[in-house]
Order: C-alpha cells, then structure tokens, then sequence
C-alpha cells in the first residue's frame, strides 16, 4: 500500500516537473507575449526593423515613410542604432524572409510600408507572435485574428482634397471658371499608379477639391502599373499634357510627373513631400502622410507593454494629414491662397465639411448615391457587402483605415479602361 502510494506521488511529482519545465520553455520561445499579453519593454531595448519597398534616397514615399521613423526616433530619445532599415524589398518572398531576419536580429517592432507586402508580414506575425507587425496601407489586421499584427493609414482623402483646392485656386489664377477668360472646362491630369480603391479614392477626392473652386473641371487619368517608375510616370504626364491638360497631379512614388511638368512648364501637385526643387517654377502643393504620430503612438504602446490598435486610421487633428508650403512661385497672391486653405482645413476638421459629400458628385451614370455597399473586409471574393453611406456622404476610412472609395464619378475619364481589370 505504502509503495502505491509513494509511486503516485512520484507520478505527480514528475508531471509537475514536466509543467514547470513546459512552461519555462515557452516562456523563453516567447518572453513578450504571455497568452497574448504583451509585457512592458524598457525605452533602451526597443529595436524597430523598417522595410521599404524602395531606396528612400529616390522614392517620395518611401522618404516620407523614413522622414517620420525619424522625427519619431527623435522625439522619443531613441537611438540611431535602435531603428534597422531594410531598402527596396520586393513585394514577394523576399518581404518574408527580410522581417524574420528583423526578427531574429531582436526587432521587437517590425514596420512594412508597402500594401503587397502584407501577406508577406502577416505570414511572419504567425511565427514570432512576440513580435509587433505593424503594416501600412493594408486590409487584413483587422480580420486576421492576431494580436500582434496591425494595419495603419490615414485620412490622407482630405489632404488630397485640399491640394485639390489649391490646384482649383491655380485655375483660377490661370484664367479659368467663373469670370475668367479661358473658359468654365479646364481639364486636368492625374497619373496613377493602380486602379486599386487607395488610388481611385485619392483622385476622386483631389478631383473634388478642384472642382469645389472650379465646378466645371474635367479630368484624365492614366495608370503606370508600378508604384516607382520614373520613365512610365514622366511618359504618362507628357501624355496627358499633350492631350490638352493644363495641370497634372500624381499618385505614385517618383518625381518623374513634376519633371515633365518642370520642362512643359505645367502646374504640378505632387504626393508624400514637395517637390519644389525638382519643379521650381511648377510647383503648388504636396499632400502627405505625416507617420510620425502613429510611428510614436506604437513604439509607446510596446514600451507599456499595451496593445496597438487593429487598425488605426490617423486624421488633420491627429496631425497625420498634412499639405506642404506652396511653393515659391506657386500663386502671385500667396496669402490669399493660404488662407483659403486654412478655412477648408478648419471645415474638414471641424466635420463642417465631408469630402464625398453626395450633393457634389453624380456617378459615370449620373446617379446620386444614397446607399453604397462598399468592400471593406476584402475576402477572396473581393465582396461589397458594408454599407458606406449615410448622414449624405460616403464615410471613407471609418470601417477600415485603409480606403476603400471605388466609385466612378461624373467628370472623370480613365484613358486606361480596363487597365488593372
């Protein structure tokens, strides 16, 4: 009887050695995150791996993706030697295999600033969940399940519609719309790099702000099928200049548009950070994501060990939505156009004004929207089953930061129909 007993002692006593031994073990595979709570980590071993889809030495957006890594760097007393920057990394395997090396070299916060290396990032989140992904313009976060991965973008529309502004006052200024003597039809250009939703949204809303100054603007887009081509995008802005538009703006990543409008001497809105001293005498404006308060935002939420937000979507008030100085030779009455500026900017602010506002736009068919199933959720089926209108806008960005406005209006002509279909 007494040797029954002591074997079923020695039993638990091994199984609990066993537990004990278990959890230590995962305890040291994954020291950050116990069950899905992430622990506090001191400010000094922060270590934050940055991965870029291009050389930021020649690429606006990519520049402006380091420019706010190191404004929030600064600001929070972080060292050089605490940030590893990863340029022109693919949108493919290429994107996997540079975050586990982040990883393994201790990143505890590992950033991707490019919408196809998402499946990339997600994939590694899975395997160091001990680490935080946090990856821009993407669509997944949200629905993937995983604490410790993230999507952020901001409201960038509304910084697009006041560059649109600004582009509708150098209309103006040239002589057209109301009262002016080159007629109430201007057409403008736009050079995009995809027909995806973040593109269409971005032109739709600067096309917007044009027409808020000068109702009976009309516009062109042609799409480029890369984010960064300096050729593709200075060809494509020639193209629509001498298809008679006579100021072009751009979404994509290279100051190829502002150089073709620099050498025809056309009026240029650029993207992520002015390009003023390619195009001294052609620049307006610039709208730009500022990605330093979210940048901050994460990097404290780690340090407290807290959680970051699923998908976080940055706004004018949270100072993420930005339009650069206009430039020098921009306007002849600058304080003018600035303070024009400053009252639209105050509207959106305020919520006084809704860019997609339903009474300013009609569709290709010329149909009022009051009901919009929009794809917010981004399945396999590419479903558009959440309703984005209501209260007479479309509500960009509320139900996902990512935008997901896809709607041909009125006023728009794609030179490039079925590109990207």
């Amino acid at each position: 009887m007494k040797k029954r007993i002591l074997s079923i002692v020695l039993v638990v006593a091994l199984v609990a050695t066993l537990a004990i031994g278990l959890t230590i073990g995962l305890s040291a595979c994954n020291p950050d995150n116990n069950g899905g709570e992430f622990q506090p980590i001191a400010k000094e071993n922060i270590k934050i791996g940055f991965i870029m889809l291009h050389d930021p030495a020649n690429s606006t957006y990519d520049n402006n993706f380091k420019r706010g890594m190191e404004d929030a760097r600064k600001d929070l007393g972080l060292t050089e030697a605490q940030v590893i920057y990863k340029h022109t990394i693919d949108e493919n395997e290429q994107c996997y295999n540079t975050a586990v090396d982040l990883a393994e070299e201790g990143c505890n916060i590992i950033f991707a600033d490019s919408f196809g290396h998402e499946d990339y990032i997600k994939q590694a989140a899975e395997e160091y969940p001990n680490v935080r992904f946090l990856h821009a313009t993407g669509t997944k976060a949200h629905t993937s399940g995983l604490a410790n991965f993230s999507n952020a973008f901001a409201s960038i529309y509304e910084g697009r519609y006041l560059a649109g502004v600004a582009a509708g006052l150098k209309l103006k200024e040239m002589g057209y719309g109301e009262g002016g003597d080159k007629g109430n039809e201007p057409l403008v250009g736009y050079v995009g790099a995809f027909t995806y939703a973040e593109v269409m949204s971005g032109y739709t809303s600067w096309f917007l702000g044009v027409r808020s100054i000068v109702p009976g603007a009309k516009m062109n887009v042609t799409f480029t099928g890369s984010w960064f081509d300096i050729n593709a995008e200075k060809n494509a802005a020639i193209k629509l200049i001498e298809g008679g538009c006579v100021l072009i703006s751009q979404h994509a990543d290279s100051v190829g548009a502002p150089q073709a409008c620099e050498e025809k001497g056309i009026p240029n809105v650029s993207y992520n950070g002015s390009t003023e001293s390619t195009g001294p005498n052609t620049f307006i404006v610039s709208s730009r994501i500022n990605w330093a308060p979210y940048l901050k935002y994460a990097i404290n939420q780690t340090i407290e060990g807290k959680e970051i937000a699923t998908d976080w979507t940055g706004t004018i008030a949270t100072g993420s939505v930005e339009i650069t100085a206009l430039g020098a030779k921009a306007f002849t009455d600058k304080a003018a156009a600035e303070a024009k500026l400053a009252e639209v900017k105050a509207q959106l602010q305020a919520g006084t004004l809704h860019v997609f506002a339903t009474d300013n736009w009609r569709t290709v068919d010329g149909n009022k929207l009051t009901t919009y199933k929009a794809d917010v959720d981004t399945d396999a089926a590419f479903t558009h089953d959440t309703e984005a209108i209501w209260d007479g806008y479309f509500h960009e960005s509320e139900k996902r930061s990512a935008p997901y406005f896809d709607i041909r209006i009125d006023g728009i002509t794609l030179l490039d129909e079925n590109y990207g279909n």
